[in-house]
């Protein structure tokens, strides 16, 4: 792991994590503990409306802890509408030591690699039901109200679990931008950090 991803990871502290989210996050649990269960491929599919700044936190961070514990699980993402991995949360997994490469101009394709002899992890903006995300047999993620109850139903999903975070949206073009980008993502890797430790190795 890149040192500077590696000092953010570090920092987590699962404590921190109120009791009311602990619950939320235990239906993921046991969700993916099932999966191992039953022998199945682990694919987890995080949903937001615009698939351009929770729900690319929660994938890459998914991504990272599940990694992280020696654990394989195909993350990915999507929403109702499609725009871009918006450029300010891109500029926040920088600063968390992320390598980004872009591709493209219009809803580029960011290529994010979190350590040395990584293949690289492509990010870009899809609706959830994208033919590159899965059909079938994942749990769907709902990382937003508005996706969550704009989406009533997410076809092939096995589980459907709301795990909804603030929008930071809320704070572009304001001298707090980048902090609370960094907020988010870093309250998004606790949380997926948390999950997976709880896993059990199949």
């Amino acid at each position: 792991m890149f040192e500077k991803v590696k000092k953010v990871v570090d920092c987590i502290d699962f404590d921190t994590i109120s009791d009311s989210r602990i619950v939320i996050l235990h239906e993921l649990i046991d969700y993916v503990n099932k999966k191992i269960d039953e022998d199945f491929p682990i694919g987890l599919n995080f949903i937001c409306t615009h698939n351009s700044r929770r729900s690319q936190f929660s994938q890459l961070w998914a991504k990272v802890a599940s990694d992280f514990y020696g654990l394989q699980v195909a993350c990915f993402s999507g929403g109702v509408e499609v725009t871009s991995f918006n450029e300010r949360a891109v500029a926040s997994i920088r600063r968390f030591g992320f390598e980004v490469e872009v591709e493209g101009m219009n809803n580029p394709l960011y290529l994010v690699r979190w350590k040395e002899d990584q293949a690289s992890f492509p990010m870009y903006s899809k609706l959830y039901d994208d033919k590159t995300n899965p059909a079938s047999g994942f749990g769907a993620i709902m990382t937003c109200s508005h996706a969550d109850e704009n989406c009533p139903v997410v076809e092939g999903c096995e589980k459907r679990l709301p795990l909804r975070y603030e929008d930071p949206k809320k704070y572009d073009n304001t001298p707090l931008e980048s902090v609370m980008y960094d907020c988010r993502s870093f309250e998004i890797a606790t949380e997926m950090f948390y999950v997976f430790s709880k896993i059990k190795k199949s």
